[in-house]
């Protein structure tokens, strides 16, 4: 397995999966604090308008991707608490909107059209300097401003109304932690894709909290299995060729049938 790493592609792979364990494994505890779970999911399909377009210009595909995450994250946002559209629906519309933008670009560029399998279930081992580059980025926002502002995060996270009733920047933190989630979601495409990526921001998270119940443990904990997920999937994508995508994502949720288990087998040795 250590030979592996001699290849840069794999090398690649592994910084990949390290940065990616990293920031959704702490973003992806704040959605499923808040309970934000299915907007992840809308602005995830969202981005999909991005790369469209960012084909169809000739640009960076994440690039696009992110710049169409970001402005749908916080379409989604205003929709919900300015314009009074319900947060389903609201969903829906940006969900549908740029997976259809998306196919709309794509469909307009002449000649032929790349393989775009890759965006829409993530290829890990094709990931290239530039794409660390972002991870890279986005990772250490992410970590920063978690670790800066914890506690008002933690606050807010669990009780936005007594956050409110203390005068704390309620909205801004809001807002800066949507278009952070909209980051993070679109540089961990490329290693489970626009179909799968959702996954990485759940299964850690639902998994690590069989075993603890804290924001912060929730944290460290999703990190942590987020990672070994991530290099164990790509191991056996590597070794069986299969799709690493789609292999990652099979590896999380056996972690979280493997944790189930064992909590159970553990409540029934104690009665």
């Amino acid at each position: 397995m250590i030979e592996l790493l001699q290849y840069d592609f794999f090398s690649n792979a592994i910084l990949a999966a390290i940065l990616t364990a990293v920031s959704c494994g702490i973003i992806g505890s704040y959605i499923v604090a808040r309970r934000m779970v299915f907007i992840g999911g809308g602005i995830t399909h969202a981005s999909f308008g991005g790369i469209g377009i960012a084909y169809f210009l000739g640009f960076a595909p994440m690039i696009g991707a992110g710049v169409f995450a970001v402005l749908s994250a916080l379409g989604i946002h205003y929709f919900t608490h300015k314009g009074k559209v319900r947060e389903d629906s609201s969903i829906a519309i940006w969900w549908s909107l740029g997976m259809a933008i998306g196919i709309i670009f794509i469909a307009l560029k002449p000649g032929y059209a790349p393989n775009l399998m890759s965006f829409l279930f993530g290829s890990i081992l094709t990931v290239m300097k530039t794409d660390l580059l972002y991870m890279l980025v986005v990772s250490l926002i992410t970590v920063l401003v978690f670790a800066i502002f914890f506690r008002l995060i933690t606050m807010i996270s669990f009780d936005e109304e007594f956050a409110r009733a203390r005068s704390l920047p309620v909205d801004f933190f809001n807002y800066m932690l949507i278009i952070i989630s909209a980051l993070v979601i679109v540089t961990s495409t490329r290693v489970s894709g626009v179909i799968l990526v959702l996954s990485l921001l759940t299964l850690p998270q639902a998994t690590a909290n069989i075993f603890v119940q804290s924001f912060r443990s929730m944290m460290w904990f999703s990190i942590l299995i987020g990672l070994f997920g991530m290099i164990s999937g790509l191991y056996i994508s590597y070794y069986t060729n299969l799709p690493s995508g789609a292999t990652i994502i099979v590896t999380l949720t056996a972690f979280f049938a493997l944790g189930k288990l064992i909590k159970a087998l553990f409540a029934v040795s104690k009665n």
